[in-house]
């Protein structure tokens, strides 16, 4: 959201622009809708570049020098609960120090490679530690914070059944 609004600055968010985003999404919550388009170029080997709708350098993934894609899945949950966590605590007044969160996760490739299994062939588990050091964050503040990590957009994806279509053109 751009905004003519300036206003002061926690965790490095704009407090002005940020509460006029929650106004505009509380008056119309279609105001929060977003849409997702990732484009994925096969470039070698088991390399990929993807771009993004949303902008911002294309990343490579797969091959010897860049992150796989169950990777990039768990970087992306984590980095989405980096926003939540500061989005959070900017709207709580709650300067954060120091911030960082571990995912861990474990999956098995043995259906994609062809090999029968009776497993599925994603993660099996996830599992999400938070690191937060705060300039003085009482209890509730801290409990409040945890709360808002359920509306995690990439968490909340994991957590839920999403219908995958699938449809290959050829030419």
């Amino acid at each position: 959201m751009t905004s003519e609004l300036r206003g002061p600055r926690v965790n490095g968010m704009d407090l002005a622009e940020l509460n006029a985003e929650i106004a505009a999404v509380e008056a119309d919550v279609s105001e929060g809708d977003r849409e997702a388009s990732i484009t994925s170029r096969w470039v070698g080997g088991l390399r990929s570049a993807a771009t993004s709708s949303f902008g911002g350098p294309t990343v490579f993934m797969g091959g010897d020098d860049e992150p796989g894609a169950m990777g990039m899945l768990l970087r992306s949950l984590a980095a989405c609960d980096i926003e939540v966590v500061v989005t959070r605590a900017t709207l709580l007044g709650v300067v954060i120090r120091e911030l960082w969160i571990e995912v861990k996760g474990s999956f098995n490739v043995a259906s994609y490679l062809g090999v029968e299994t009776a497993g599925d062939a994603g993660y099996q588990h996830v599992s999400l530690v938070v690191h937060l050091k705060t300039d003085g964050a009482t209890l509730d503040q801290v409990q409040e914070i945890l709360r808002a990590l359920e509306g995690s957009p990439v968490g909340d994806t994991l957590r839920r059944s999403v219908p995958v279509t699938y449809e290959l053109a050829t030419s």
